[in-house]
């Protein structure tokens, strides 16, 4: 009885997969979603495809900001920068 209770709450779905997982690329995560995702990955394809593609995406965009940040020639265009600015304006209010 104690092990089912505390497989159910170790339980998640796939949409709270996706969300732990996005999470997991800013912060550490705690040890109850990490037991959760593993126990997940082991029996979901979809939702190991999606972390091994979170997990490529953020080595490309780790690899080229090296790239960005080495090469004095990079620069926004204006239009680029108000996009940004815009985007960040949004996203804060």
């Amino acid at each position: 009885m104690i092990r089912r209770s505390i497989l159910r709450r170790l339980e998640v779905n796939c949409k709270e997969i996706s969300r732990i997982a996005s999470q997991a690329m800013d912060r550490p995560l705690t040890l109850r979603e990490r037991i959760s995702v593993w126990m997940h990955l082991g029996i979901c394809d979809p939702c190991r495809q999606f972390v091994a593609q979170l997990r490529l995406l953020r080595a490309v965009l780790k690899q080229q900001s090296r790239h960005a940040e080495n090469d004095s020639n990079v620069v926004l265009s204006n239009s680029a920068r108000e996009v940004i600015r815009e985007a960040l304006h949004q996203h804060l209010h």
